[in-house]
């Protein structure tokens, strides 16, 4: 049997935690933070979580579905 192949550049940007969620860092918040607003700022701080069909597309292309 095959080794199972995941995309690399899917473990890069998402993580699947023990109870099945994928979780994601989100973007814009590396540069440019004086033209940002301070509550936009915390929000991207927190790592977001997918949700529905993405998330199976995700967990498929990362080898645990």
């Amino acid at each position: 049997m095959k080794k199972k192949k995941i995309k690399s550049s899917v473990s890069k940007r998402f993580r699947v935690t023990k109870t099945g969620k994928v979780m994601f860092s989100h973007q814009y918040k590396s540069h440019l933070k004086i033209n940002k607003s301070g509550a936009r700022l915390r929000r991207q701080k927190e790592p977001g979580v997918l949700k529905g069909k993405f998330a199976k597309k995700i967990k498929q292309m990362m080898g645990k579905a």
